[in-house]
């Protein structure tokens, strides 16, 4: 049904890729992002040092600003490593900056919401599957297999302003 490549951490042009809208945020056009990216500010857990990584959006809750992103490295993410030892951080959309708390998708719920993005957004799914090193048959079991044994949601919930 599916399986992934080893082909973390990415090299070459494609951390390029990765990297360069980290760049562009880092030289206030994060705007040209739009809404369908996010700037994640973390803390190395290893060397408290900052790190900033640029992820999808992959669903949003108007009623509650909630954001949910995925690790399509999955655990093995450095960013996604960092926010289970300090899930207190600050993302970035736009040139927005929003206080927030990560808590963490079960693999299960996460399988719904790759099949909703999916849903959403057809053939470029089959191109994200490729460019993350996983071979996916095209079948909702396959995308499931995938979301469940390989990519990890995280939930962006802002923080209540006191005052």
């Amino acid at each position: 049904m599916s399986e992934q490549k080893n082909n973390y951490p990415p090299k070459g042009l494609l951390r390029l890729g990765f990297r360069l809208p980290v760049y562009l945020y880092r030289l206030g056009l994060g705007w040209l992002m739009g809404k369908r990216f996010v700037l994640i500010n973390h803390v190395g857990r290893k060397t408290g040092l900052p790190r900033q990584a640029v992820v999808e959006v992959v669903e949003r809750d108007p009623d509650s600003g909630c954001i949910t992103v995925v690790a399509g490295y999955g655990k093995r993410a450095q960013w996604y490593q960092n926010l289970r030892a300090n899930p207190e951080i600050v993302i970035q959309i736009g040139n927005r900056k929003i206080p927030v708390t990560a808590r963490f998708v079960s693999p299960q719920d996460g399988e719904e919401i790759m099949v909703r993005y999916h849903q959403r957004y057809g053939a470029v799914t089959g191109t994200l599957m490729s460019v993350l090193g996983y071979t996916w048959d095209g079948s909702e079991a396959g995308l499931r297999q995938i979301s469940h044994d390989g990519l990890r949601f995280v939930h962006f919930e802002p923080k209540v302003m006191k005052g």
